[in-house]
């Protein structure tokens, strides 16, 4: 080694020996934070564990209820579309279990009209807007009920709708206002997030105590009331 290299080895051996005091001494910053905080001890949730009351719920106090039971009761909540023709089959189905089970469980609909669907964000505000006069079931009776002759097109249906409203003898000024009203609509798209938040994709998305159905069957339906009668 030569006289001019021995400087170049000293001036690169005193930083390597100032970047490992700096880390030895974050090192020991670390360390006696770790055993003021002890983040081990947390008494946060353990990963993957999630909080009970951070938890999305199917229903909330905006819920349309159609039939209420006790307090324990099992409750299906059903997200719906109205021009979705498989929610148009389960319908029946639905009508019939709230009356065999009617006072044993609670039964709930809540929105979630589709993009695909034309006229669905349609009759969910036309349904809204009849709510709003104490007509929510009745509304929601006769979408279902005429769903094959509106179904499916492309053209707007708010007209029908409206007649709708006048055949069950609402107050059509007070209904106009609230179907214009954005209020409304957001109502209804309250309903379509909190769906989104439980993991609904499609319709009908049906949850028996809080656990989504995975519908293969209309059977499943009562099956899985069934089984949370006999749990409960």
């Amino acid at each position: 080694m030569t006289a001019d290299q021995r400087p170049a080895s000293k001036a690169i051996r005193r930083p390597v020996a100032a970047i490992a005091i700096l880390a030895a001494a974050l090192a020991i910053v670390i360390a006696t934070v770790l055993m003021v905080v002890r983040p081990w001890e947390s008494q946060g949730p353990e990963p993957g564990v999630a909080h009970a009351a951070s938890r999305p719920v199917p229903l909330d106090e905006t819920t349309h209820v159609l039939d209420q039971a006790g307090p324990d009761a099992p409750v299906v909540v059903e997200f719906l579309d109205f021009e979705c023709e498989v929610c148009g089959a389960v319908y029946p189905t639905m009508e019939e279990l709230r009356e065999e089970y009617a006072g044993q469980v609670t039964f709930a609909v809540r929105y979630f009209p589709l993009p695909g669907h034309s006229n669905s964000g349609n009759a969910a505000v036309a349904v809204e807007a009849a709510a709003q006069q104490g007509q929510f079931e009745s509304m929601y009776r006769r979408m279902f009920e005429t769903q094959a002759e509106w179904g499916e097109g492309r053209t707007s249906e708010a007209a029908r709708f409206r007649g709708y409203a006048e055949e069950l003898e609402l107050d059509m000024a007070a209904f106009d206002a609230a179907v214009a009203d954005p209020a409304t609509l957001a109502r209804v798209e309250h309903d379509f997030q909190a769906g989104m938040e439980l993991g609904v994709t499609g319709t009908p998305g049906i949850f028996v105590d809080g656990e989504q159905l995975q519908l293969s069957r209309l059977t499943d339906i009562e099956a899985a009331i069934q089984a949370a009668l006999e749990d409960g």
